[in-house]
């Protein structure tokens, strides 16, 4: 897949599952269950030991997933990760040095944000999301909702923290798409190997996703029409 079916795909998804665990077994392990729960989408981070050996295999092997590199802090990094076939890659912060090498090698890249001014200067650099990290932390939904407003235009992933309990607030606060971690891949689920527990998970985030996006376009619908009988 090129950028722009990365993109889509990622959009059409609404999920980015992301593999913080400590050996590769681990991480492969991980990536089979939430695809097979429905989500063909894996973001190994670089603090998993062997990730782009990890990466490097999903992107011979694996033709139906989209792998992407997390926690990456520098060009250099990020290089290797493309290199391995990395399809798109992740910052917790904004980095402009990561996005530029990316954008060069014409992969898609989420750089972390969490002030206005980041979000937009992340923006401004020509990236294709906006991850607002750690969310949870600086008000959830509520601050997502608060920079959509302004920025509407701009697709914000909601990511730390995000859980089953909140996971629709945020894409009805105007999120494009959730970053989840450990909420659905479990530490006990990946050390009992339990595959099932997992794909449960994935099925219940893509239903979430799935109908808060329905209420979400429907009260934007119900909006609209107000707007056209006031004018």
């Amino acid at each position: 897949m090129d950028r722009e079916q990365v993109r889509s795909k990622l959009i059409e998804i609404g999920i980015i599952p992301a593999a913080r665990v400590s050996s590769a077994d681990d991480a492969r392990f991980a990536a089979d269950a939430v695809a097979h729960g429905g989500i063909p989408v894996i973001e190994i981070t670089m603090t998993v030991p062997g990730a782009l050996e990890v990466i490097a295999d999903f992107a011979r092997t694996s033709a139906g997933m989209i792998v992407g590199a997390g926690t990456v802090l520098d060009p250099d990094t990020a290089q290797r990760c493309i290199d391995a076939g990395a399809q798109f890659i992740t910052s917790p912060a904004f980095r402009p040095a990561v996005i530029a090498q990316s954008k060069k090698n014409k992969v898609l890249v989420i750089p972390g944000a969490l002030t206005p001014t980041e979000v937009v200067a992340a923006w401004d650099a020509g990236v294709d999301f906006v991850k607002v990290f750690p969310c949870c932390q600086v008000g959830g939904a509520s601050y997502i909702r608060a920079l959509a407003r302004p920025f509407p235009n701009i697709p914000l992933i909601a990511a730390g923290g995000v859980n089953q309990k909140t996971a629709d607030e945020f894409i009805l606060a105007g999120a494009a798409a959730l970053g989840i971690g450990s909420e659905l891949i479990s530490k006990t689920a990946i050390q009992l190997r339990q595959p099932k527990r997992i794909q449960e998970l994935a099925r219940r985030y893509v239903a979430m996703v799935k109908s808060a996006r329905a209420e979400f376009n429907a009260r934007l619908e119900r909006e609209r029409e107000v707007i056209d009988f006031k004018i």
